[in-house]
């Protein structure tokens, strides 16, 4: 199977490969710790600290801090190599990153918040919130709740969405807010069938005070327009919606490749009950079920790469992606996560009911996939719908993350 579609960026510096052979290097120790992960809930400091070390929560950190400045091709290629050998940790590696990427688009004083006295801080996201703002002399003040902060237990900031009131208390806009972990709480509340290790726990705020510079608009962001004052770091210029969807799409796709892996090695010395196969890979109904999957792999990839070229190719061309582009990102992005989806699925099938004994890593695979896939920002049918309007030149738009 295609596991990588070399393509070249200027702005990936280190190299994507580098970046990815150190993910390689981890993969025995991250799949070692997997089963641990998931009982807690939560990725293990051993992995959490190998991760740093290797620097693969840099990816998208600004070089001013100390980070990589790569690109979006190294955001999805480092996290599948995470999700080969455990797919909770692929998913916060890959969401704190996006943190990262997303802290980086604030103003210079937000960002020396963040990183100044610490370059290794991990900063973690969500735009789903429960909270009421309230205008105050020199910011807002900021009550409520965010659900499903994936990485909470590690990140030492969040981006949070809040809305902007004026002084008479009324809504006039909506933005992101840098809060720092210390002033909030957070409830243990990630109980679920999947992705457990995510640790996506719910943070809580209680009149906490967030200064004007640390506060975002999601308008202009969702136009490529930031904050930021140095522009010249072209890196930090995508529009929010396709940024919003690419992050998700690594883990998935190191998800497949490790079900892909399991069920090929296994295949020369597992039988097929009730048949006359005494080896799977002598039947030739599991050869075309293994050459499906692959192929819906090798599709998945091909279209996970051409959102990372197109969306890394437009920064470096200061181009901003018009509106159809960044509809066709999001549906390429719920392709690609469907296509993982329909792939484990017939391994599965292929590898037979062992698949589900709790000592097979495949049923954990088949839960961070099935659990992961339905997040609301790859729903691969939304993002289907929106590509479809824009493609009949329809402009309703049923998510502002376009």
């Amino acid at each position: 199977m295609t596991t990588s579609i070399e393509t070249t960026s200027p702005i990936a510096t280190p190299d994507v490969g580098e970046l990815v052979a150190r993910a390689a290097t981890l993969q025995p120790l991250l799949r070692a710790n997997a089963a641990q992960g998931e009982r807690d809930r939560r990725v293990t400091d051993e992995s959490i600290q190998a991760l740093q070390q290797a620097g693969l929560f840099k990816i998208l950190q600004p070089r001013r801090y100390g980070g990589h400045e790569a690109s979006m091709r190294a955001l999805v290629d480092v996290s599948a190599a995470v999700g080969e050998a455990d797919g909770g940790t692929a998913w916060v590696v890959s969401l704190l990153n996006s943190g990262a990427w997303l802290a980086s688009c604030f103003p210079e004083q937000a960002q020396d918040d963040v990183w100044a006295s610490n370059p290794a801080a991990l900063v973690s996201g969500v735009f789903s919130p429960l909270v009421q703002s309230r205008k105050v002399a020199g910011g807002y003040r900021v009550t409520g709740k965010w659900y499903y902060n994936s990485g909470s237990w590690h990140a030492d900031w969040g981006v949070l969405s809040m809305p902007v009131t004026d002084e008479a208390g009324t809504v006039v806009d909506m933005a992101m807010a840098l809060l720092p972990r210390t002033e909030l709480d957070l409830e243990d509340t990630w109980f679920v069938a999947g992705m457990r290790a995510s640790g996506s726990n719910c943070l809580i705020a209680e009149d906490v005070f967030v200064p004007e510079h640390r506060i975002m608009s999601v308008g202009p962001a969702i136009e490529g327009e930031f904050p930021t004052e140095f522009t010249e770091e072209l890196l930090y210029s995508s529009p929010l919606g396709p940024f919003f969807a690419v992050g998700m799409v690594g883990p998935q796709l190191g998800l497949g490749r490790a079900a892909l892996a399991i069920v090929r090695e296994k295949a020369a010395t597992k039988g097929i009950a009730n048949t006359v196969y005494t080896r799977q890979a002598d039947s030739v109904a599991f050869q075309i079920q293994l050459a499906q999957a692959t192929m819906l792999l090798d599709t998945a990839h091909f279209h996970a790469h051409r959102v990372t070229e197109d969306m890394d190719s437009a920064a470096v061309e200061g181009r901003k992606l018009e509106f159809a582009d960044r509809a066709r990102i999001r549906a390429d992005i719920g392709w690609a996560i469907e296509h993982v989806v329909k792939a484990i699925d017939i391994l599965l099938y292929a590898h037979g009911s062992g698949s589900f004994a709790e000592a097979n890593p495949l049923q954990r695979i088949w839960r961070d996939s099935e659990v992961a896939s339905r997040h609301a920002g790859i729903l691969p049918m939304v993002c289907y719908e929106i590509y479809g309007k824009s493609l009949v030149g329809s402009e309703e738009r049923i998510t502002p993350m376009i």
